[in-house]
This record gives structure tokens, sequence and C-alpha cells, in this order.
């Protein structure tokens, strides 16, 4: 697969069975990394994955019929967080990293979010290296570190939050 064949684009309801298939993988592959399990969400009708992808943007790097990553967006909806969004459920399949897919991806959650938002927000296991670094390559700063923000399979897993200033304000480090 070349970078070049590898096209970005925003999943519709339609693209529901496709979208089941790359985030139950991620959750299998790496449960570590997301919120949710692959237990709950293999279970989840595809009715209820069609309206994530109505009411989230879901962006899809795809070659030919598959796709090979995924990254979310979501606006918060409080009256007082509604100026900040988060990135969710990044994942690239293996066989396609390190081709920056992952990067593109990323980059559309921005564009994205840029329009809709003052600051994007995210979590990121804090022993994986490469998404930190990536994350960072992009203009997010660390500023947190949430002990055991996970626990699955018996272990717990830290989370460094991470943040992007999509505005004129300036994010400081602690």
């Amino acid at each position: 697969m070349r970078e070049a064949d590898v096209q970005i684009r925003r999943l519709l309801p339609a693209d529901v069975a496709l979208y089941r298939e790359i985030r139950l993988e991620a959750l299998q592959l790496v449960p570590e990394a997301y919120g949710s399990t692959f237990a709950a969400e293999s279970t989840e009708p595809l009715s209820s994955l069609a309206a994530r992808l109505e009411n989230s943007a879901v962006f899809a790097a795809s070659s030919g019929n598959d796709l090979v990553g995924m990254a979310g967006f979501f606006p918060r909806r409080g009256p007082k967080d509604a100026h900040k969004g988060g990135l969710w459920g990044m994942y690239v399949r293996a066989e396609a990293r390190g081709r920056g897919i992952g990067q593109r991806l990323v980059e559309a959650v921005i564009d994205h979010a840029r329009h809709r938002v003052e600051v994007l927000q995210l979590t990121v296991i804090s022993g994986n290296e490469p998404a930190r670094r990536l994350y960072t390559k992009l203009g997010f700063v660390e500023y947190g570190l949430e002990k055991r923000a996970l626990k699955y399979g018996g272990c717990y897993w830290d989370e460094v939050l991470m943040a992007k200033p999509l505005s004129s304000i300036e994010m400081s480090r602690p």
C-alpha cells in the first residue's frame, strides 16, 4: 500500500459495518488504549454505532474498500466547556503504520475541530511513545498525567493528558 493510495474521509452512517470492523479490531488488539472494551462494543447494535457516526466526526484512512485507520472528534456540550473538544479512537492498522497515515488522520481531526472549538484535547497511554511523539509534533502539549486512569485485565494504565490550542490562546506547561 502506497501513501498516495490512501484517502482520508469522514465516515457516514452508511459506513457503519466498516467502522465496526476496525473499531473492534482496535479494541481487541490494544485494549489498554481505549476507555471501552471489545466485549461491550461487540454486542452493540449497528444502529447505535451508526448514531455515533452521525453525532460525532469520525475520519478514516481508506485503501481501496478497506479502512486502515481511524480517528474521531467530539465537541464538549456543557455551558462552561463547549470551547473544548476531544480527539478519540485513534488507531492505525499494523500493516499501515509508518506511512504518515496517523499524522494525516490527526490533521483531519484538527482541521475539523479548528472551526468548532478553541482547544483540542486527548489522552494517550503513558507508554505509547510513538503516539506521544506524533501528537507533540502536531502541536499538542502534555499538561498532566492521570495515574491509574484505566483498569483492564487486572492492570492499571496511566494516561497522559494533552491539548492543542486552536485559537490564539497559548497553553503553557505546568
